[in-house]
């Protein structure tokens, strides 16, 4: 970090440093890789391809809702206002799929069908595209979010009503299909992602955090998708599920202490999609530069 900045406190989250400027926040995104609640590896230049990805889908998607953007420093740092969080994460799913505890894939598995306000039909199988895209918020939490049953204990967390919910939703959905028509040009599917929102000083709605990043989406090719499903394999993904899946295959990660390390070539062939996602697409080649750990 660079010493000309005045910082005041530092937050280390899961994947980003976060320094109170007072008014405003400094967000570093580091190359930390976060998965079933604890952080599992480094992947390098991770943190500059979330920065600058987020930075992009912001500016992409102003004409649907604000953001707390106010500049990019520098490959890894973003400035943003500061605001009240809505203590919610919006996950926008337009497959079934995942590997994780939570995940839509295993649940169903195990037999559930109610999520959240939508019942699923019986039938489904892994990877296949839903009737319809569906919301699953979960609480926010530093150690283990927890998915939200109904509405009623959605309107009982701080500063949510039914008519900022409404607005919520409205614009997750918005964001999503947003995100997949500019990307069905670029043979692209975003299958599911989250949202995190706040209240700007004025109490105005806010799209805060980042967006459509591939720590908090999932990204596959049109084709790779389309054969796995006839398959019965994985499709090819550009996010975090190739590290995830390898160490499901290799311990319990939610219950044992010491993680062992992924080998080091799946580490740089997840840096190496990493950067390819970005590059298809923003157009442009990512800005590197020394990680600021």
């Amino acid at each position: 970090m660079s010493s000309h900045l005045k910082i005041q406190e530092k937050i280390q989250g899961k994947v980003r440093d976060i320094y109170d400027e007072g008014s405003t926040l400094l967000l570093v995104s580091t190359d930390r890789l976060s998965a079933f609640d604890r952080s599992i590896c480094e992947i390098p230049h991770k943190g500059q391809v979330l920065n600058q990805l987020a930075a992009f889908w912001f500016s992409m998607t102003q004409h649907i809702i604000q953001n707390h953007l106010i500049e990019i420093l520098n490959p890894q740092t973003m400035r943003v206002k500061k605001c009240t969080v809505i203590p919610i994460e919006v996950v926008v799913r337009g497959y079934i799929t995942g590997t994780t505890n939570t995940s839509l894939w295993t649940l169903y598995q195990q037999g559930e069908r109610h999520f959240f306000n939508t019942e699923l039909p019986e039938g489904l199988k892994k990877n296949q595209k839903l009737p319809r895209p569906i919301l699953t918020p979960t609480t926010k939490s530093h150690d283990h979010d927890q998915p939200i049953k109904n509405l009623k204990d959605l309107l009982s967390l701080p500063h949510l009503t039914q008519d900022l919910w409404n607005q919520i939703e409205l614009v997750a959905f918005k964001l999503f299909q947003f995100a997949n028509d500019y990307l069905a040009e670029k043979n692209l599917i975003l299958a599911d992602t989250k949202y995190e929102f706040g209240l700007d000083s004025s109490g105005k709605l806010c799209l805060i955090d980042e967006i459509h990043t591939p720590d908090s989406s999932r990204y596959w090719e049109v084709q790779d998708w389309q054969e796995a499903l006839k398959n019965n394999s994985e499709p090819a993904s550009y996010d975090k599920e190739i590290i995830r899946l390898w160490y499901k295959n290799h311990c319990d990660p939610y219950q044992i202490k010491i993680l062992p390390r992924a080998p080091e070539a799946l580490i740089q062939r997840l840096s190496q999609r990493y950067q390819t996602l970005y590059q298809k697409i923003t157009g442009s080649a990512l800005t590197c530069a020394e990680s600021l750990e």
